[in-house]
């Protein structure tokens, strides 16, 4: 019986050669780019589920501030972990993971490294935490102070092949570490990204070494990751509770502070309040996978369905002879399955093809093991769900023709199942218009982020780290890199403006309200970084450069906004406890994404803080600038990898994911007009087949080409119409849900939904005009001998 059934799947499939390539290929390329999306999917929810206490591990974070300045701190201080594990049953364990800027390279058989993403972590770390030891023990990971864990990856970057355990590195403060364990490299999917770690009880000799108290006891310093172990079922907004009030005990001025509880695995896609970290973008590629697949469905069963009086009197021989119409439906199931069999290998092989660039578009590392059964399950329950959606409705509609009537050849699709046709057609352009409507938008959003002067200038800047030490010899440094032709001018700051990521709350100012606080970016500077970026100077005046700058202060436009301050330029305020004077205001700059709000900047003149080095290069005259730099960075730098970043690279950077995401979901719209227009045309040709006698006899009835093309087309528009009108108010609801996600966004103008509308017929045209053309102009006497 299968193999008759085969056979029958077969001879139709080469009989129909042009519909089942119309078939074979939007199945293929559906479910492909469906695969594709749904692996994307897949591995943004896998994010930190892989540890097998996942469901008991927490982040700990803060929400701070008060006004447009509240939001939420992913850092910690340091006792907090500690005092909950000693004070709070609910707490079974605790890791704390801080970075670690002490060292910038090192040493090994005189050959230098720089030094990467290194951190200090508590010893529970691979404890709690399943990051697996290739070398070392678990339990005791730290032999002492100055014993190091490494990556593989570290590894083989610092000794080759040799094993690395007890080998020494020579930092370069000329300290020496001995190497006690190798890590596992970190999965891509995990929150940890290092390569180095150190043992906390070193941060702690150094803070105490520095300043007097170590880590375990600096409850104003908010600068650690830190992790929770909890209890089952524990209730998460009354630890929270608890956990500030153990702050409050000790820091009782900080009556802003909130202490939040985040799972693990939501990390990834969510923020601490539950709010949106991501997970919106995945809901619509998702939700965009589905659609693609359909579409591919529709196309099937729109050609299935159209194609049925073709085979109308296969069917009533069947059930003269004997065929039930259980066997009719089983037997047009199976001649879906094996075509659906068939693309799914091909999409297979299809998305394995793809995948190197859908990883550059995506920014992934995504790869496709074909012995794994995540891959075979996603690919089972989606192929199911794309053959049931295909294949059911045409084989109920096949096994259901009266014989007698088909073999005299009265035989017609009913009302209900042209209906039904053009309802899936106008449902596949639905889909297809509301995807390139979100595409223009998509696009203009990014390129009036890109484009919108951040109030600063921030073209030709070169930035690099001030080299140790360097503070202390400024000034022949700059006075030495001024002299080259290539470098206009250089200035000194704590901090890159197009990314500030240092806050503080400690802070007042004349009508401060009692449990007020605002947090705000402080940013040491000197006399020239206000005119070396062209801010604009909006009230007072700029540092002078002189002692009494050491209790200036200048605020942005937020800052005194949110402080509520009316004139004030002359207001006392302070920062750290330092008090002050506010000599001026800056217009609003935007130091982050036009994604969120600008926040409340404080420029301080303090220069001997500044770590960053900027200098405005002469266009084109980069290489020399560099040249330059790095001459003068290994004059004082002692043997430290020389490193440098333009202002731009870092502003882009800011927009990577949109980028991202805006590019993809080109594809994405690409790919679905595509096989919206597959189905299209195999539609326009079936229509011109079914037709030919009439389109002959209008011929020599005298009807003109141009007539016989607006008869073929004229259906297939009004249907486009009919979407453009659903589509458009669908995508206007969907794209102004995207957009509240920008602080600062484009306006929705009704230009480019009727743009999108206008591109999606004229396709539609495009890709029945010809066809229709063809059909028009075929000789009249020849369509109707064939007939």
């Amino acid at each position: 019986m299968f193999k008759s059934y085969f056979l029958s799947t077969w001879r139709n499939l080469v009989k129909n050669k042009f519909y089942s390539l119309i078939n074979i290929a939007g199945l293929t390329t559906g479910l492909a780019i469906g695969l594709l999306i749904l692996l994307w999917v897949q591995d943004e929810r896998s994010f930190d589920r892989f540890h097998q206490r996942a469901d008991q591990l927490y982040r700990l974070e803060n929400r701070v501030g008060t006004g447009v300045s509240r939001h939420i701190w992913t850092v910690t201080n340091g006792p907090i972990a500690i005092n909950a594990q000693a004070r709070l049953p609910e707490v079974k364990g605790m890791i704390r993971i801080l970075g670690n800027h002490l060292y910038s390279a090192f040493r090994y058989n005189n050959r230098l490294f720089s030094a990467n993403r290194m951190f200090f972590v508590d010893p529970t770390f691979f404890q709690l935490f399943d990051f697996p030891l290739i070398q070392g023990n678990p339990s005791k990971p730290f032999t002492d102070v100055h014993s190091i864990v490494m990556t593989e990856k570290a590894a083989r970057k610092y000794f080759g092949d040799v094993a690395a355990v007890g080998k020494v590195l020579v930092s370069n403060d000329n300290t020496s570490f001995t190497v006690s364990g190798v890590v596992r490299d970190f999965p891509r999917n995990s929150f940890m990204q290092g390569e180095v770690l150190f043992p906390m009880q070193l941060a702690n000799e150094k803070k105490k070494a520095g300043s007097g108290v170590d880590f375990d006891h600096e409850w104003e310093e908010f600068d650690f990751e830190t992790y929770l172990l909890l209890q089952p079922g524990t209730a998460l907004a009354s630890l929270g509770k608890k956990l500030r009030d153990i702050h409050l005990e000790h820091q009782p001025a900080d009556t802003d502070i909130e202490y939040l509880v985040q799972p693990l695995k939501d990390m990834h896609l969510y923020q601490a309040d539950g709010s949106d970290g991501g997970m919106q973008t995945v809901r619509i590629f998702s939700i965009i996978a589905i659609l693609i697949l359909a579409i591919s469905a529709i196309n099937y069963v729109n050609l299935s369905t159209a194609r049925a009086v073709l085979r109308a009197k296969e069917v009533s021989v069947r059930k003269l002879i004997g065929a039930g119409r259980g066997q009719l439906f089983l037997q047009f199931i199976l001649e879906t399955a094996f075509l659906f069999l068939f693309s799914l290998v091909l999409a297979l092989l299809l998305a394995w093809a793809l995948l190197p660039l859908f990883n550059r578009l995506s920014g992934k590392e995504l790869f496709i093991d074909f012995m794994s059964t995540r891959l075979w399950l996603l690919v089972v329950v989606t192929g199911l769900a794309t053959l049931a959606v295909s294949s059911i409705y045409p084989a109920l509609m096949l096994s259901s023709f009266e014989p007698l009537n088909a073999l005299k050849g009265v035989m017609v699709a009913g009302i209900r199942d042209v209906v039904f046709r053009r309802a899936l057609v106008v449902g596949q352009f639905v889909i297809s218009i509301a995807l390139i409507t979100g595409t223009l938008i998509i696009r203009q959003q990014l390129h009036y982020m890109r484009t919108q002067h951040p109030g600063y200038d921030r073209s030709h800047v070169l930035m690099c780290p001030m080299p140790p030490g360097g503070n202390d010899h400024y000034d022949a440094i700059r006075e030495r890199l001024l002299r080259e032709p290539q470098i206009k001018s250089m200035v000194r700051a704590s901090g890159n403006i197009a990314s500030l990521s240092v806050q503080s709350g400690d802070n007042t100012w004349d009508g401060k309200e009692a449990g007020e606080t605002v947090m705000v970016y402080p940013v040491s500077v000197e006399k020239d970084f206000i005119p070396f970026f062209q801010i604009q100077l909006k009230d007072g005046n700029n540092f002078s450069g002189t002692p009494a700058d050491s209790v200036h202060y200048i605020l942005n436009e937020t800052a005194v906004k949110e402080m509520h301050l009316k004139d004030p330029v002359g207001k006392r305020f302070s920062l750290w406890q330092k008090e002050g004077t506010i000599i001026g205001v800056v217009k609003d700059f935007h130091f982050a994404s036009f994604r969120d709000k600008i926040q409340p900047v404080v420029l301080y003149y303090f220069p001997q803080r500044a770590g960053l080095m900027l200098m405005k290069t002469a266009g084109g005259e980069a290489p020399g600038a560099i040249a330059a730099l790095k001459s003068v960075w290994d004059q004082y730098s002692a043997g430290v990898p020389f490193e440098y970043h333009f202002m731009d690279e870092t502003f882009d950077d800011i927009y990577k994911a949109d980028r991202r995401t805006g590019a993809l979901f080109n594809v994405f719209a690409g790919i679905a007009v595509l096989v919206s227009c597959l189905g299209l045309l195999g539609l326009s040709v079936y229509t011109a087949q079914v037709r030919t006698r009439e389109i002959g006899v209008r011929k020599v009835l005298g009807a003109g080409v141009s007539g016989i093309v607006r008869l073929l087309t004229v259906d297939f528009i009004r249907l486009i119409l009919i979407a453009d009108l659903i589509a458009l108010p669908v995508s206007w609801w969907a794209m102004s849900r995207w957009l509240n996600g920008y602080a600062y966004r484009i306006p929705l103008s009704w230009t480019v939904f009727l743009l999108s509308g206008i591109i999606a017929l004229l396709i539609a045209l495009l890709t029945i005009g010809f066809q229709s053309i063809k059909a028009a102009m075929a000789n009249p006497v020849k369509s109707l001998k064939t007939e």
